[in-house]
């Protein structure tokens, strides 16, 4: 049975009647960029600074006929100085968040990566995804599919709580976790079964919190219920999660891309551990995703995520 999408909706209400935040657009010189930019403005989701080439941006926008009322400008002419600027100004509280416009996410996340940017945390930065499909139980969190390629331990550790952290900001105050793998048993010849066994020990003695964590699962029996009864499956997150905290980079990346771009999902992408919220998305997401992950990021915002000047929405402009 297919369900309504309203999660988005419900989400787009707690901002209701609130100034918009300050937004850091880091090199926006493509048209998806842009529309996104003129839609958060004109929707007063956000206060745009536009950090790129100031002349080829207002030409592509003139001549694709959007408007870039409202929007702040700062003049660089290449893709690394205006990341580079764009985490200077969040780190200093110019901004508020901080959003990917055309250049390449190589370039955008070295310069966020940078110990001496500012804008890190003793936490490893990790993405997020939030999908809302017609075909999925319920909204789902998918992490990471889009920052760390093979995580060790560790970084698993900060993947799985950064979700946790951004499921509470979203208003699930005790999330249900599933630690994917290919099978739900723990089995030497996977790693990622005998991480899951090591992170669930970690979520037991307090090292993770905020959520019931289970894994080993498959991703059937941790969305579906009835898989989970049909292999027998005890747990308190079969069929009932809410994050799905993938092996690797791969796995998430397919699996997030599989439910958008076939599963009709609305999504939204997050990068979770700076000091500001970070709106990570690829140059082929739709303007729909960008403007959804605004949204997240400004809900992160009014529900006290960063600790910078521009970061109070009431303050902003």
């Amino acid at each position: 049975m297919m369900r309504s999408l309203r999660f988005f909706d419900d989400l787009a209400l707690t901002l209701s009647g609130h100034a918009p935040m300050r937004l850091g657009v880091v090199y926006p010189c493509s048209l998806p960029a842009l529309e996104a930019v003129a839609e958060v403005a004109r929707n007063k989701l956000a206060q745009p600074v536009l950090i790129g080439p100031e002349a080829q941006i207002r030409q592509l926008a003139t001549t694709s006929g959007v408007s870039l009322a409202g929007c702040a400008f700062i003049d660089l002419p290449t893709a690394e100085e205006a990341a580079r600027q764009g985490v200077r100004m969040a780190r200093d509280g110019a901004v508020a968040a901080l959003m990917k416009g055309s250049l390449h996410s190589r370039i955008f996340l070295h310069e966020l990566g940078h110990h001496e940017g500012g804008l890190r945390t003793a936490r490893r930065m990790s993405h997020v995804y939030v999908l809302d499909a017609p075909q999925a139980p319920r909204v789902l969190l998918v992490s990471d599919g889009a920052v760390n390629i093979a995580p060790d331990l560790e970084s698993r550790r900060d993947i799985v709580q950064n979700s946790i952290d951004l499921a509470h900001m979203l208003g699930l105050p005790q999330p249900k976790v599933a630690l994917l793998s290919a099978v739900e048993m723990v089995n030497p010849a996977l790693p990622s079964t005998l991480d899951a066994a090591v992170l669930c020990k970690m979520a037991e003695r307090g090292q993770i919190t905020g959520a019931v964590v289970d894994g080993p699962l498959a991703l059937d029996n941790a969305v579906s219920p009835e898989a989970a009864r049909c292999k027998g499956v005890v747990s308190p997150v079969a069929g009932l999660a809410d994050i799905l905290v993938v092996p690797d980079l791969e796995a998430g990346n397919i699996l997030a891309k599989q439910m958008t771009f076939i599963g009709q999902a609305r999504a939204a992408g997050i990068v979770m551990g700076m000091r500001v919220p970070v709106i990570l998305t690829s140059r082929a997401d739709p303007v729909a995703v960008r403007v959804l992950s605004c949204m997240v990021a400004a809900v992160m915002i009014r529900r006290g995520y960063g600790g910078t000047p521009a970061t109070c929405m009431d303050q902003c402009g």
